[in-house]
């Protein structure tokens, strides 16, 4: 078996040779005729400039191959095809009966047919044509479509005497060619003057007091673009000021033009035209004056049934709302009337529709509701009636995702949850949820096991407004969407450090200004760290205690330390753990032991190790988080997106203790439940940019800066809340906690510290089909500033210490899988800041000293 899996092994390795030296040796032109060119560039040229602007090269409707770094790999892909697989067929079947006289005994007509449609004969070869690309052969017919399309353009924008043309430009290279496309412009028409025609009064009283607004304006140039948009701005001006029923088609515009005038005579009058309302009732066409309508009476149906009837339920006034339900309103009142943005007697607004929509989905309570307005026989009074169909009081949630973290490559999670709308009657959702994992360790100095395990449940109630002791709908009223989320829960980890059990809880609030902004507020944030194992710091710390042990070599084989050590199944001495190794170090501290001063400072910097990260921590925070994201929708690949938090931990129960006194432990500290709590500010900025340069190809840029500043009762960060270097979604060169702090190599097996500066640069092309790459250049590293690190090679110290930013680069394969994306990194350390001299720039950068990671979807 293990033989035929070998065997078959190299036939993969082989194979995959051949392909690789086939698509290297494709020829470009193999299906290029010889009366045909291949295009290889466009370039479009306006005034005899060169034009880069992204949509107009866009107007050109044939294309060069894509290509990868310049290589044309899916054209070459097509090329492997054959053109006629059956002919291919037909000659190994020839050959073949003439070998084997008696083929027709054992393969029948139609087992013949169904070969011949395999994948190995036939498929392959439409395999090849689908993934890869016909080459791009200059058509006229296609050149002259774009030639039209440029004048079209440029006659939008006012150059309405413009011409185009082009010229195949033949290369050095043979059947190759590129098409130059060129504008001559000529003057720009300019508006003159603006006219004005608007048929019903209401609608010119409203025109007037925002005429100055208009993007259409007297001396500047023809652009259609312009007239699009000022159309667009009084349809959303009139329909804003009480006219629900304006229409954009009502609008035009006329273009007037004295012909007799001198034929160099650029100038333009512009009559804006606003016709009547027009409809259509039993085939009979009439027009009337568009008027601005107030809404008379709203009513909401808390109880919706497209089956029942309307006379059959019961009404409760409300605060200027009619709320019709059947048996018993589910619903407290206010819920429903906070979620609709207008009211009796107010004008008619589509900014109100709209964000009664936005709200009403926001309660997670109802389905897309359903909003009419239906006018009175003047168009002046609407009745709205609100229509609710409740969501499923109870509903269960099951997920099992592949998962991925800074921690473990891969791994597999399960959850579920129960949720349970409406639970006070005020639209609130709650979600009791639970979760376990397993993973792989990302690195197998993490710990002495070789998988992950994580268990936790939370307990989690969203109510859709500010929950507050005062008011704030002034400061954040309904239309941000805004909601209020209490949390609690707990987590345990085991294989992970020193086995960790959490227990956390969150009274936040988030908001939304506007599409593109997002606000939250966590005004608790407290969480519980416990260590569970913390005997086991020197079993899992391996780098730290070997650096002990190297100190205690010397006095091993005297009897007076032997209590210290203890004897392998080798006979060597080792410092027992844990008790050997902590009685060790302190009587080193405490001068029982007699070591050097650079020895004393190493065991100093241990302990100080271990006992921060062996102690219980207690983080009682509250945040601040704004985030803006351009995207304006998944396909968007051209956006920026940026992220901005600061966070401040014990500085309400460093206020207390001026009033409660605190026990305290050794070193000072203030003690709550037993445990010092931390106290620190911290801030982070996170930027995000992706630039389009091509057919599905994309530069992406990210860049995070983070410092966390110990104060008060803390000298430290909790490790929960320190920054590490390296990891899949880092810099990939490294693998996570493995890079810095500063310029030491590698120090401690978790390596964290409280100040961060990390870029990052991907360039994300096509390959096959789904199958897509990546080039990515990683920069960052990781410091100590303003803690109880003495190691200077550690402590950022200013500009200088920038030159220890690492660098690492590479190549990846994604795979997207429409709900997630696989990827697979490898990175090469191409400087390295714990290496010296020479020996920092492309030291082991081959695959042998590579870092292969393992992520779910994109890094940033």
């Amino acid at each position: 078996m293990r033989g035929s899996l070998g065997l078959l092994y190299n036939r993969a390795k082989i194979g995959l040779l051949l392909l690789l030296f086939g698509i290297s040796g494709c020829n470009t032109l193999k299906k290029v005729e010889d009366e045909e060119l291949l295009l290889t560039k466009n370039s479009i040229f306006v005034d005899e400039e060169k034009v880069t602007d992204s949509e107009i090269k866009g107007l050109i409707g044939q294309k060069p191959n894509s290509s990868v770094l310049g290589y044309p790999l899916r054209l070459n892909l097509y090329n492997l095809a054959k053109e006629n697989p059956d002919s291919s067929f037909n000659d190994w079947l020839h050959r073949k009966e003439k070998r084997e006289k008696r083929l027709n005994n054992f393969l029948s007509a139609k087992q013949v047919n169904r070969l011949r449609e395999s994948f190995l004969v036939k498929g392959s070869s439409e395999f090849l044509k689908r993934i890869g690309e016909p080459p791009a052969v200059i058509d006229t017919a296609k050149t002259n479509k774009s030639v039209k399309r440029l004048e079209a353009y440029y006659n939008t924008k006012g150059y309405f005497n413009s011409a185009a043309t082009y010229e195949i430009v033949e290369g050095k290279r043979e059947k190759r060619a590129e098409l130059h496309y060129k504008v001559n412009l000529s003057k720009p028409y300019i508006v003159d003057s603006i006219q004005k025609n608007i048929a019903s009064p209401e609608l010119d009283s409203i025109y007037k007091l925002s005429a100055k607004k208009s993007y259409v304006r007297e001396g500047e140039q023809f652009d259609l673009e312009k007239f699009t948009l000022e159309r667009e701005r009084l349809t959303s001006l009139f329909r804003n000021s009480g006219v629900y029923n304006f229409q954009e088609s009502s609008i035009n515009y006329d273009i007037l033009r004295d012909t007799t005038l001198d034929a160099n005579d650029q100038l333009l009058d512009i009559q804006l035209n606003i016709k009547k309302f027009r409809s259509s009732s039993n085939g009979v066409d009439t027009t009337t004056n568009y008027r601005v309508a107030r809404i008379k009476k709203i009513n909401i149906y808390a109880d919706y049934d497209i089956y029942g009837a309307a006379d059959s339920l019961q009404v409760l006034e409300y605060d200027n709302y009619n709320i019709y339900y059947s048996n018993k309103l589910r619903y407290k009142p206010k819920a429903l009337t906070d979620a609709i943005f207008f009211t009796k007697d107010s004008i008619y607004r589509d900014l109100d529709r709209l964000r009664t929509y936005r709200q009403i989905t926001n309660l997670n309570t109802f389905k897309y509701p359903n909003i009419d307005f239906i006018p009175d026989s003047t168009q002046t009074e609407l009745v709205s009636n609100i229509y609710l169909a409740a969501k499923p009081k109870y509903s269960l949630n099951m997920n099992f995702d592949i998962t991925h973290s800074n921690i473990q490559q891969v791994g597999t999670a399960f959850s579920t949850s129960v949720i349970t709308r409406n639970v006070f009657g005020g639209a609130e959702t709650l979600n009791v949820s639970a979760r376990g994992s397993i993973g792989l360790l990302s690195d197998a100095s993490l710990s002495n096991e070789t998988f992950t395990s994580e268990i936790g449940g939370d307990i989690n109630i969203t109510f859709p407004r500010i929950w507050f002791p005062f008011k704030t709908e002034k400061v954040i009223p309904y239309y941000m969407l805004p909601q209020t989320r209490l949390l609690a829960g707990t987590n345990f980890q085991r294989n992970i450090g020193l086995d960790k059990q959490s227990l956390n809880s969150v009274l936040s609030y988030n908001w939304s200004p506007t599409n593109l902004h997002k606000n939250n507020f966590e005004l608790l944030n407290v969480e519980f760290v416990r260590n569970v194992n913390p005997d086991n710091f020197y079993n899992v710390y391996r780098n730290t205690f070997s650096n002990l042990d190297d100190i205690a070599d010397q006095f091993k084989g005297d009897s007076q330390y032997d209590d210290y050590f203890e004897v392998d199944d080798n006979g060597d001495q080792f410092l027992d753990i844990p008790n050997g190794a902590n009685t060790f170090a302190d009587d080193v501290l405490n001068g029982s032991i007699p070591v050097t001063s650079e020895e004393y400072d190493e065991v100093n910097s241990i302990e100080e190790r271990r006992v921060r990260l062996t102690e219980n921590n207690l983080i009682f925070a509250s945040n601040f988080s704004h985030t803006k994201n351009s995207k304006s929708d998944i396909n968007d690949l051209d956006f920026y997106q940026y992220r901005i938090k600061v966070e401040s931990a014990g500085g309400m129960l460093a206020l207390v203790a001026n009033v409660v006194p605190y026990n305290k432990n050794d070193s000072g500290q203030n003690l709550v439940f037993g445990v010092p709590f931390s106290q620190y500010v911290k801030t982070e900025f996170d930027y995000i940019r992706h630039w389009r340069v091509g057919e599905s190809q994309v530069i992406a840029f990210r860049s995070f800066a983070g410092i966390a500043i110990p104060y008060g009762n803390s000298n430290s960060i909790p490790f929960v809340r320190s920054y590490f270097a390296g990891g899949s979604n880092d810099n990939r060169a490294w693998n996570a906690y493995e890079l810095g702090p500063g310029k030491t190599m590698n120090v401690n097996d978790f390596n964290e510290a409280n100040l961060k500066l990390a870029f990052n640069l991907e360039y994300r092309f096509p390959l096959v089909g789904d199958l897509k790459g990546a080039l990515f250049a990683d920069a960052g590293n990781i410091w100590n500033v303003f803690d109880n690190e003495n190691n200077p090679d550690a402590i950022f110290s200013g500009i200088d210490s920038l030159a220890d930013i690492a660098l690492g680069n590479g190549f990846g394969l994604r795979y997207d899988f429409t709900y997630f994306v696989f990827r697979l990194d490898l990175g090469f350390k191409t400087f390295n800041p714990g290496k010296v001299g020479s020996d920092r720039w492309f030291d082991g950068y081959n695959f042998k000293n590579s870092t292969f990671n393992i992520g779910i979807n994109y890094p940033f």
